[in-house]
C-alpha cells in the first residue's frame, strides 16, 4: 500500500499537471489537454475537476459520447459539483439530446439558484425543447409527406431589373455562371432566390437517379480529387480550387461530406458544389455526411443561415435533397469512400451497401448511421464511439472489410487532423480532412487526395487556412450551442 506521504506527493504532481492541462486547452491543444488530465486522473482519480475538465476537452473535439462519460464520473464522485451536470449537459446538447440536457441544467440550476449563467441556459433549454415538442406535434407521417419541391415553380420567380447577380440563362448552367456566382459570393453578394432555387432543384434530378454506392471510373493517364470535410469555409473551398483547379470533366473531385454547418458560409459552400454537378455530374460527386441532417443542421448554423440568406422553404427544400446523397464511392474498383467509417458487423458487402434505402433522415443505428458515424481506432477489434454515435473500429476490421470487398484502400473524412490527413491501419485507412483552422480556432491543415491512373497511389497536398470576412463561425447556430462554444 501506498505511504500517506506518497499519496499527498500523487495529488500535489496531480495538481501541476492538472495546470498543464489547462494550458494546453487554452492553447486550443484540446488532445494533448485530454493526455495530461489523463495522467492527473491517474494519480489522483477522485478528483471530480479533472474529470469535468477532460470532459470540455473532449466536447472540444467533438467527441461527445466520452464527454457524457467524464462528466458522469465527476458527478458520481462530486454529485453536488454542478460543472458535472453542466458539462454533460452542454455535451446531450450538442448531440441534439435536448430532454436529457433539460434534466441536467435542472440540477446545475438546483445547486447553484443564484446563479444568473445557469437561469439563461436553462431557459433556453426549456425553450428547445418546446420547440421539439410543437415539431413533434404537427409533423406529418413520412408515409404522407409530399416534395417540398411541388410546390416550387421558379420560372415563377421575377428577377428585380435593379440585380446586378449572376443570372442563368434559360435552363443550363454554364461554367461562366459559377465563376461569377462564386466571384459574386467572395464579395459577400447574394445568388437571386430564383437561381439558388434552380440549383438546388436540378441537383435534386440528378441525386434521386444515382444509387446509395456509386461506381466511378478513372481512365489511365487521368487523376481524381477527393476532399474531406468542408463545412462551410468557402474561402477555403476556393481556395483548393486555385491550388488544384476547377471541377470539370477533365480535373473531376469527390466532396466526402460535411459540406455545410459551423463555418458561416455553409450556403455559398452548397451551392457552389451543388452549381458544379448541375454543370457537369462527372465533375464533381457529393458523398452524404453526419452533418447533412435535420438535427445537425438545426444545431450546427445551416438551418440558421439558410434561414437568414435564402428563406424558410429553401430550409425543407435541403433537408430533402441532403437526403438524396449517395452515401458511398467506390474508384476503379480498389478505393473505397465514405464520410465516417465501417461497420459493427464482419461479412458488409457493397451490395450491401448500395441496398440501402438512403432517403431519409439518418437513423441512429444500422449501415447508413455507421457509416456517417463510426471513426477509426488504434487498437484491433471495435470499441464504443468517441462520439456516443456509430463505433470505433480496428485495422484488423479495415482489413477483413478490404479483402471481403476486394479492394486496397478506404478513404474517410469526418474527423480534423492537425496536418489535414492522417494514414492508419497499416496503410489500409486514410482520413482527409478540407476545413484548415477549422472553427478559426484549431490550428489544422486541411488536405485533399489525388490519384492518378492506374497506380492510383494516393498523393497527399496539405494546405493552410486563408483570411475570411469577419463573420464568426457559428454565427447562426442556435443561442444555446452557441453559449458554449
Amino acid at each position: 500500500m501506498p505511504t500517506m506521504a506518497a499519496e499527498k506527493s500523487d495529488v500535489l504532481l496531480a495538481e501541476q499537471i492538472k495546470q498543464q492541462a489547462n494550458e494546453a486547452f487554452k492553447a486550443n491543444k484540446f488532445s494533448q489537454a485530454i493526455d495530461l488530465y489523463t495522467k492527473a486522473i491517474e494519480l489522483n482519480g477522485q478528483n471530480a475537476v479533472y474529470w469535468a475538465n477532460r470532459a470540455f476537452s473532449h466536447a472540444k473535439l467533438e467527441e461527445y459520447g466520452s464527454a457524457i462519460q467524464d462528466a458522469s464520473r465527476a458527478i458520481e464522485i462530486d454529485p453536488k459539483y454542478s460543472k458535472g451536470y453542466y458539462r454533460r449537459g452542454a455535451a446531450y446538447l450538442s448531440m441534439g439530446k435536448f430532454k436529457d440536457a433539460l434534466k441536467d441544467f435542472q440540477q446545475v440550476k438546483k445547486i447553484s439558484p443564484n446563479d444568473p449563467d445557469a437561469s439563461k441556459k436553462l431557459k433556453e433549454c426549456e425553450k428547445a425543447v418546446m420547440r421539439l415538442k410543437f415539431e413533434e406535434a404537427i409533423s406529418v407521417p413520412t408515409s404522407e409527406q409530399r416534395s417540398v419541391a411541388d410546390s416550387i415553380d421558379f420560372r415563377t420567380i421575377d428577377v428585380e431589373p435593379q440585380y446586378a447577380g449572376a443570372r442563368i440563362e434559360g435552363d443550363v448552367i454554364t461554367l461562366d455562371f459559377v465563376k461569377q456566382m462564386m466571384d459574386d459570393f467572395k464579395n459577400q453578394k447574394s445568388l437571386h432566390k430564383r437561381y439558388a432555387f434552380q440549383i438546388v432543384l436540378q441537383t435534386r434530378e440528378i441525386l434521386m437517379a444515382l444509387p446509395s454506392l456509386v461506381d466511378i471510373n478513372v481512365p489511365d493517364g487521368k487523376h481524381f480529387t477527393v476532399c474531406g470535410d468542408v463545412h462551410g469555409q468557402f474561402f477555403d473551398l476556393l481556395n483548393i480550387f486555385e491550388l488544384n483547379g476547377l471541377p470539370s470533366d477533365e480535373n473531376p473531385y469527390l466532396f466526402n461530406g460535411d459540406f455545410v454547418d459551423r463555418g458561416s458560409f455553409s450556403v455559398e459552400v452548397i451551392l457552389t458544389l451543388f452549381a458544379f454537378k448541375c454543370m457537369s455530374p462527372s465533375a464533381i460527386h457529393l458523398s452524404r455526411g453526419n452533418h447533412e441532417s435535420k438535427s445537425m443542421n438545426k444545431i450546427y448554423g445551416f438551418e440558421g443561415e439558410v434561414r437568414s440568406k435564402l428563406s424558410d422553404k429553401f430550409v425543407e427544400l435541403f433537408a430533402e435533397v441532403f437526403c438524396y446523397l449517395p452515401l458511398a464511392h467506390v474508384i476503379n474498383e480498389k478505393i473505397f469512400v465514405v464520410h465516417g467509417g465501417l461497420f459493427s458487423t464482419d461479412g458488409v458487402k457493397l451490395s450491401d451497401i448500395r441496398a440501402i434505402d438512403r432517403f431519409c433522415e439518418p437513423p441512429e443505428e444500422g449501415l447508413m448511421c455507421e457509416i456517417l458515424w463510426s471513426d477509426p481506432q488504434p487498437n484491433p477489434g471495435r470499441g464504443p464511439s468517441k462520439r456516443g454515435v456509430g463505433l470505433s473500429f480496428g485495422g484488423d476490421v479495415t482489413k477483413r472489410f478490404l479483402k471481403d470487398n476486394n479492394l486496397d484502400l478506404v478513404v474517410r473524412s469526418h474527423e480534423v487532423k492537425d496536418e489535414g490527413y492522417e494514414i492508419e491501419h497499416d496503410g489500409k485507412l486514410i482520413t482527409v480532412f478540407s476545413a484548415p483552422n477549422y472553427c478559426d480556432q484549431m490550428g489544422n491543415k486541411g488536405a485533399f487526395i489525388r490519384f492518378e491512373a492506374p497506380s492510383m497511389e494516393p498523393k497527399i497536398v496539405t494546405f493552410s487556412a486563408v483570411p475570411h470576412p469577419d463573420v464568426k463561425p457559428m454565427a447562426y447556430a442556435s443561442n444555446f450551442l452557441r453559449m458554449f462554444n
